[in-house]
């Protein structure tokens, strides 16, 4: 039931399919990171707090289902008032067709544990449905316990900085990471035993990586056709962003699938089935 239920989240009704976007990404240029071509990652959201009567961006997240937001724990503090924006590509400008959605709760998983950056992973359920089309459309979620093999070509996006203090960009960014199996990134010259088997490291050449402002956003990862998240950002190294041999580290989604169902509303994924 729980394979049902997963699969019916990350499917919308319709015409629109998940993992399919309407404007296939540009990836071709990625070397070091670059501007991703306008809506062509369609389920990332920025997640964004308010701040002296304006909202200000402060992680990414992933679109799972019409009312449902995956992101990182570490994004969220009990004393903020948040939206997520979908459907955004310039977060300065105004676009047409682009959704400021109000969160109904927000669930941390249980076991998020700050001080070792354990389980760092949680949902936003929308206060409505959010209405998918070109702009917006949700990421598949990868099947349970699935792992990535080494050197696996994936692509992290967000408005986080391209390098350690440096400027945020206004435009959705995109990299190309290679995966760094656990063996490997797991040793005493990588990330060591601060690295656990929840987790998906991948990057680490020194050139590409997740930063500041990425947190939360979808490492994705494309599977028979269709783009998974198989990450969500979660920490990267205190020397820099692009440290060499200290690849950006995701939690790793096909570890959570059975607390996604379980949390998620299931009288929704179900109906999404039957449309």
């Amino acid at each position: 039931m729980i394979g049902v239920i997963l699969a019916a989240l990350a499917l919308a009704s319709g015409a629109f399919s998940c993992g399919v976007p309407t404007y296939q990404p540009n990836l071709s240029r990625v070397v070091g990171g670059d501007d991703a071509r306008a809506n062509s990652w369609p389920w990332q959201a920025s997640l964004q707090y308010s701040s002296s009567g304006t909202w200000r961006h402060t992680c990414g997240g992933t679109l799972i289902a019409t009312n449902w937001v995956m992101t990182a724990a570490h994004c969220i503090s009990s004393s903020r008032t948040y939206r997520v924006y979908l459907g955004k590509y310039n977060l300065t400008a105004s676009e047409k067709g682009s959704v400021a959605a109000t969160p109904a709760k927000i669930i941390v998983h249980p076991n998020w544990d700050s001080s070792r950056v354990r389980n760092d992973i949680a949902l936003i359920k929308l206060a409505e449905h959010v209405t998918l089309s070109d702009q917006i459309q949700p990421a598949c979620l990868p099947q349970a316990n699935s792992i990535l093999a080494n050197n696996f070509a994936c692509y992290v996006t967000g408005w986080g900085r391209l390098i350690t203090n440096g400027p945020s960009p206004q435009v959705l960014q995109q990299g190309r990471l290679l995966v760094v199996d656990h063996a490997t990134c797991s040793k005493s010259g990588w990330w060591g035993s601060t690295v656990k088997t929840n987790m998906v490291c991948a990057g680490g050449d020194g050139k590409i990586s997740s930063c500041n402002g990425d947190s939360g956003g979808p490492l994705n990862c494309k599977s028979s056709g269709k783009w998974e998240v198989h990450g969500v950002v979660s920490f990267g190294s205190a020397l820099g962003c692009n440290y060499y041999q200290k690849p950006s580290v995701f939690t790793r989604v096909s570890a959570f699938n059975t607390w996604i169902a379980e949390v998620s509303d299931k009288s929704c994924a179900v109906a999404l089935l039957t449309t």
